[in-house]
């Protein structure tokens, strides 16, 4: 870990507050102030609310999220391995409201760019000076012929959204038996982490070396190879769990048959007895809705990296996993994202120029055991000429994972959390 990775996790460090949500006052077109409704309360949409409140106190900002909690999608794995407990993923709201961020607890029904209105299900008609959409993104399980069937009957699921699936894969895995199989399927990028489906392989490996050593995990993956942090998390299998993980690259899963509990890809038939499916990913429906999602593949939404207002739709911004990029869907992207859009808000509300040339900082931490994890850090400048984000000399993934990491990893998750949050 070098200085500015640590000085970096010692100045975001914060503390959360619980305070009470307040009820929104819901705002209205005829206000001098200028207005900014941000669509999601995660790791994009509560920083960008926060950050916009923080650098200009003079704009409203109204925050519309319909869960009443933050659940935490990094360190789900760790609940899944058995590291951690679930309720340590669930973090609080309540302290936006004190950067005077007015709650919306409601859900998105439609966008009407021409007049600037938010629409939600509980019937507020919200307008908006300036728009910011992040919503996640949704899975493609239509690509998966028979998840459907699977996941209604609780026999396969993604768990790549924390929340119930978490907990339940964590049972079924308990409930497998010593010498059973579990077979994860992942999908190329571009997706949400795509270095989660191998730390979920090593927490298994970790759970069944402990209490299932006949057990083994199988993955099956639709990238050409391990797609990030690849030395790292094929070192620690060899040393960690060696002959407990079997990596079948260039094996994307099309199909699955709930009654045999049989996978399918274009080239095999694997059987387990725990399956866990992560489909293809896109933008969701709000945004095809919107008119954001609007590149060649009806997938993801195209920006202006400088602002991150989308190209087809003015005044609407669109930040974290719904965007077409070489930039990583992660948490700290989304953060990183959510500053630059802010900041830009804030410029052009003065009349003034956003920076034309921004620079996102990218920091993740995949766990190995319940005691070591291996970390990347990239850095990456906008090119304004060829409109593309570049990564920058040094960083990279570090080859090992260690004790050391792991520790770090642990204070990125809690200085994220209140740099979102806090």
């Amino acid at each position: 870990m070098n200085n500015t990775r640590r000085s970096f996790l010692q100045a975001s460090a914060a503390t959360l507050a619980s305070l009470a949500m307040s009820r929104p006052v819901l705002a209205s077109p005829g206000k001098a102030s200028p207005h900014v409704v941000v669509v999601g309360a995660g790791w994009g949409g509560a920083t960008c609310a926060k950050y916009l409140r923080l650098w200009d106190p003079g704009i409203r900002v109204t925050l519309i999220e319909p869960n009443a909690h933050f659940t935490s999608c990094p360190m789900s794995n760790w609940v899944v391995g058995g590291f951690q407990d679930y309720n340590y993923l669930i973090k609080s709201y309540d302290h936006l409201p004190k950067h005077g961020i007015k709650m919306v607890r409601d859900w998105v029904t439609g966008v009407d760019g021409e007049k600037q209105l938010v629409h939600t299900r509980g019937g507020h008609k919200i307008h908006y000076d300036r728009l910011v959409m992040a919503p996640g993104m949704e899975f493609m399980t239509e690509r998966v012929e028979g998840y459907a069937e699977g996941a209604q009957a609780q026999k396969v699921m993604h768990a790549f959204r924390a929340g119930p699936e978490t907990l339940l894969l964590r049972k079924q895995l308990e409930a497998m038996p010593d010498g059973g199989v579990f077979v994860i399927a992942s999908p190329p990028p571009p997706g949400r982490c795509v270095s989660g489906p191998y730390e979920r392989a090593c927490v298994a490996a970790h759970y069944f070396k402990q209490h299932k050593p006949k057990s083994k995990i199988i993955m099956l993956d639709g990238h050409i190879g391990v797609v990030s942090k690849g030395p790292m998390f094929k070192a620690a299998w060899k040393e960690l769990y060696p002959g407990m993980i079997e990596h079948r690259p260039n094996n994307l899963a099309v199909g699955f048959d709930h009654r045999t509990m049989t996978v399918s890809t274009e080239f095999e038939d694997v059987q387990g007895d725990v399956v866990n499916i992560i489909p293809l990913q896109r933008a969701p429906q709000i945004c095809k809705d919107a008119g954001l999602r609007n590149d060649a593949l009806d997938r993801w939404c195209r920006v202006d990296f400088v602002t991150y207002e989308s190209t087809s739709v003015p005044k609407v911004h669109v930040i974290g996993d719904p965007i077409m990029s070489n930039m990583p869907k992660s948490a700290h992207v989304s953060n990183n994202q959510a500053k630059i859009c802010a900041a830009a808000i804030i410029e052009l509300f003065h009349g003034r120029q956003p920076n034309p040339v921004p620079v996102i900082g990218s920091t993740s931490y995949s766990v190995t055991s319940d005691k070591t994890s291996g970390a990347i850090a990239v850095v990456m400048r906008y090119d304004p000429v060829n409109k593309v984000y570049v990564r920058q000399p040094q960083g990279g993934a570090n080859p090992l994972h260690s004790e050391l990491d792991f520790a770090y990893g642990l204070a990125w998750h809690e200085n994220m959390w209140a740099d979102a949050l806090g």
